[in-house]
């Protein structure tokens, strides 16, 4: 767990692939990932449910499990809204995930009141402790992903809301969309000293330049996910059009000994 929190520190810069089941994890791993996260998106697809606080919770912590169960680096888990908007009953989910194995995870406010996300980021807290647990807790703000106000108010309330989480108790804060130079330079001083995420999007600048802003995480979000469920439909589509095995398996470059990476 302090490893995982350290990963963070001053001058540090995560590049974290998030993953949506054992396998994915264990594969992510494999590639030299020194943690990986979920995507709550990701793993809901995985098992037949949509984003957005649909997934049972239960369905979460047995996915929690099996990815501890093959990996061997520190993991945080997407728990959205903390699958309840009651402050309490999202602690008492949060604490299952802890028990799973988690060793951080991501909250995010949504379209709630900033006063639940507070209640929340304290009920995750609480459950870190009651697990033993120094647990590191990444507030996501979502007010650029969601729309929350109009552009040119964006930033100053991605700030005011990150006070309040920060006095909440949060370790982190999370900006998904969050991709201009001077909003995350902006960002990154108004938070200080706590460490700012920033999400995989195709307009975001390079990982070097993050790194020079002062970002200090680097989040795939569902973009793997989305990466290999394209590939699948395109493979899929082939296949079921004309039967070509070897135009499916010009995909299949890598030599990987799969099984081996589940013998332990």
């Amino acid at each position: 767990m302090d490893t995982f929190r350290s990963l963070h520190a001053a001058g540090q810069f995560l590049i974290l692939p998030n993953a949506w089941d054992a396998g994915s994890a264990r594969i992510i791993e494999s590639s030299g990932a020194s943690a990986i996260a979920t995507s709550s998106a990701a793993v809901a697809w995985a098992q037949g449910y949509p984003d957005g606080n649909a997934l049972p919770p239960e369905i979460l912590t047995r996915t929690i499990e099996a990815i501890t169960r093959v990996i061997g680096i520190p993991l945080s888990v997407d728990s959205e809204g903390g699958y309840s908007n009651d402050a309490a009953q999202a602690g008492e989910n949060i604490l299952a995930f802890v028990n799973a194995g988690a060793v951080g995870i991501n909250i995010e406010d949504g379209s709630e009141s900033p006063d639940l996300m507070c209640a929340k980021i304290e009920a995750a807290k609480r459950a870190g402790e009651k697990a033993g647990v120094n647990l590191f807790v990444n507030a996501r703000i979502d007010v650029l992903l969601k729309q929350l106000t109009p552009p040119e108010q964006a930033i100053e309330e991605t700030l005011a809301r990150a006070a309040r989480y920060r006095d909440a108790g949060c370790d982190g804060i999370f900006v998904p969309m969050l991709t201009r130079e001077h909003e995350i330079e902006a960002v990154v001083r108004g938070i200080d000293p706590l460490p700012l995420n920033v999400m995989c999007v195709a307009n975001l600048p390079p990982a070097s330049e993050l790194r020079r802003l002062g970002v200090r995480r680097l989040s795939a979000g569902a973009s793997i996910a989305k990466a290999a469920i394209s590939l699948t439909r395109q493979l899929a589509t082939e296949f079921l059009a004309d039967g070509d095995s070897a135009a499916v398996y010009r995909h299949v470059t890598d030599k990987t000994d799969i099984n081996a990476l589940f013998r332990r």
